[in-house]
Parts: C-alpha cells; structure tokens; sequence
C-alpha cells in the first residue's frame, strides 16, 4: 500500500513538472509587417483648421507578451524614417529634410520600452524611449489588446492598438508651423506573430 502510495506521488510529481513548461507564459512575437497587418501613423494639425495624417511605410520590431502578466511585457520598434508617407511627395521632401526629421543624417526612429502598467481589462500603459532626429526622450503609449489566438496557417497572433502624443520641440524640431501644429498624434496597430 505504502508503495503504491509512493508511486502514485511520485508520478504525480512528474506530471506536474513535466506540465509546468506548457503552462500560459510569455512569448516572443515578431510585428507582422510584411502581411501589412501592423500600422504606425501619424496627425499633425494644419495650421489649426484640419490634418495632415502620414504614416511610415516600412519599420520592424518585436514584442514579449503574457495576459496573465502584461507588466512584463517588452517591445522594440524600428522605423525606416525615409518611409514616411503623407500622400504629398513635395511635403514628405520637405518632412525629410533638416527642417523636420533630417533623414539623410538620422535614417531610423526607435521605441524601446523601459516598463509596462497593467491598467486591467487589457489596457496598459507602455512606457519607453522614443528616440527620433537623433533625440533620445520619454514615451508613454495608451494600449490595448485586442485579442489573441490561432491563425488559419497554423500560427498563433497576438493583436493590439496604442495611441501616443508628443511635441516636435522635445525631438529638435523646431520648424515654425504656428502654435496649433506643434503636437504630433501617433495612432499604432500592431499584431505580432509568436516565434
């Protein structure tokens, strides 16, 4: 009895730690830009009567993520500034040029996150530095997760929205476009595929 006991607690003992590793944990993600299911845009008034709204066609970047504990969670962005895209060739010259993000000098933008809040029912509050025309600052990003699961080729995705703000003056940009357009909106999908 006693030994059929002891066999019984040791192969109990077995399973749970050969289980364990299968257990919810945080994975690693790659941003899913080369489906185009991932996007960062910006707004920017025009001269306070409507918006100039761009994006940055080409950028990468990585995400560690856990739902059960999304204040561990990590990102790493990379953006090709030379990408950005206004819908407006003669004003993404200009936008490219010193006067604004100085691309032939600074090619790439980059947000690396420093910690993340967990605010509940999927919202955190990713905070980083963004480090844009040479210029390292603070950045918080408003997200969300949207949900996660399999895809139909054998994948697994994990999906989220962000929302950001920031002033052209922190980043070195100092070109006069009046007071109402010193304020740059961010509006960021990203959906991740997990390594």
């Amino acid at each position: 009895m006693k030994n059929n006991l002891l066999k019984t607690l040791m192969a109990t003992s077995f399973l749970a730690a050969a289980a364990a590793p299968l257990a919810a944990s945080a994975a690693d993600y790659v941003i899913d830009t080369q489906g185009a299911h991932a996007s960062i845009e910006f707004r920017v008034s025009h001269l306070g009567y409507s918006f100039v709204v761009g994006r940055f066609n080409d950028f990468s970047g990585n995400f560690n993520f856990d739902a059960a504990k999304p204040a561990q969670s990590k990102v790493n962005v990379t953006i090709n500034t030379l990408s950005l895209d206004s819908n407006h060739a003669e004003r993404d010259k200009h936008l490219r040029s010193p006067d604004f993000l100085n691309t032939a000098k600074f090619a790439t933008a980059t947000f690396k996150s420093t910690s993340v809040e967990d605010k509940g029912k999927g919202d955190m509050l990713i905070n980083g530095a963004l480090t844009l025309n040479g210029v390292t600052k603070p950045l918080t990003i408003k997200a969300h997760a949207v949900g996660e699961g399999q895809d139909p080729w054998g994948g697994y995705r994990a999906g989220f929205v962000g929302t950001s703000e920031f002033a052209l003056k922190d980043y070195g940009i100092n070109f006069d476009l009046g007071p109402a357009s010193t304020q740059v909106a961010l509006n960021l999908v990203v959906e991740g595929v997990r390594q």
